[in-house]
């Protein structure tokens, strides 16, 4: 299956993504669903855990972001804005206190899509149950990508992990919204086209600066490519090409830039000193 099987569905754009798991087995695909609505609500928990407390992380680089965030006024009366950043900082600081997350695709890009699609749904009063097929058209997404990159920082740079999240959250919240499936996917093409390049630089090696914030600023950045997609616009390069596209610029990024805690702001002097602090 590829993104344009997928864009040229007749129907919704999770439904194939389904047939194309199960086939006409009814049962496995409730299995499927069953599965997804119990990811959602451990989604969920990781989102109440982590807007409820300051505890820092291990390190204490992290850990009081989206508490802070969450009950700071909201200055741009963007509720949207806030709630979708705040929910998707309180996933990666739960990762970063070794709480329970769902890795989407990542442990390290896991707040994007419970940011982006959870914040939206809470937003406009929507249910869990309507969150279930648009997250197995996530899955699709990050299927077809990982079919031509390893989903992993330490292979293709950050964008192979915020990247593909981006990509994901963006179809899903595109489908959630009633768009069609082509929609769906020039949202997650557009969504990945703009993360190409963005190199893995945590600090000491903890998934924890950039990070935490970074799932914040994709988060919105995905519900950005869902309401371009809505509004009927569509990335000039085809979906499929733009996978291609950060696969091999992933290839061609050097070790330093691929999650080794050597290059970045990683390797800036506050950061290498903090590295050495925490080796200590």
């Amino acid at each position: 299956m590829t993104l344009e099987d997928i864009a040229n569905a007749s129907g919704p754009a999770s439904e194939l993504v389904l047939r194309d798991e199960v086939g006409d087995d009814s049962e496995a695909a409730e299995r499927i669903k069953a599965t997804m609505l119990s990811r959602l609500g451990e989604m969920r928990d990781a989102i109440r855990r982590g807007l409820a407390t300051r505890a820092p992380s291990r390190t204490g680089m992290v850990g009081w972001n989206a508490n802070q965030l969450n009950e700071a006024p909201d200055v741009l009366g963007s509720p949207l804005l806030k709630r979708v950043q705040a929910y998707a900082m309180a996933v990666n600081e739960e990762n970063a206190r070794m709480g329970r997350i769902v890795a989407a695709p990542t442990a390290g890009s896991a707040g994007t899509v419970p940011g982006a699609l959870i914040g939206v749904a809470d937003h406009l009063g929507r249910p869990d149950e309507d969150l279930v097929m648009p997250l197995v058209l996530a899955a699709g997404v990050a299927q077809v990508i990982g079919k031509h990159m390893f989903i992993a920082g330490s292979t293709g740079g950050c964008q192979a992990e915020i990247g593909s999240s981006a990509a994901m959250a963006a179809a899903a919240v595109t489908e959630l919204l009633g768009g069609s499936a082509r929609a769906c996917v020039h949202a997650a093409a557009m969504a990945l086209m703009n993360t190409i390049g963005l190199v893995c630089d945590p600090v000491g090696g903890y998934v924890e600066v950039p990070c935490v914030s970074r799932n914040a600023f994709y988060a919105v950045h995905a519900v950005s490519s869902a309401q371009l997609a809505l509004a009927g616009i569509e990335s000039v390069i085809p979906p499929d090409e733009v996978v291609l596209a950060m696969a091999s610029v992933g290839r061609l990024l050097p070790p330093e830039l691929r999650e080794t805690g050597e290059g970045g702001i990683a390797d800036t002097p506050t950061g290498r000193r903090i590295a050495l602090e925490m080796a200590r």
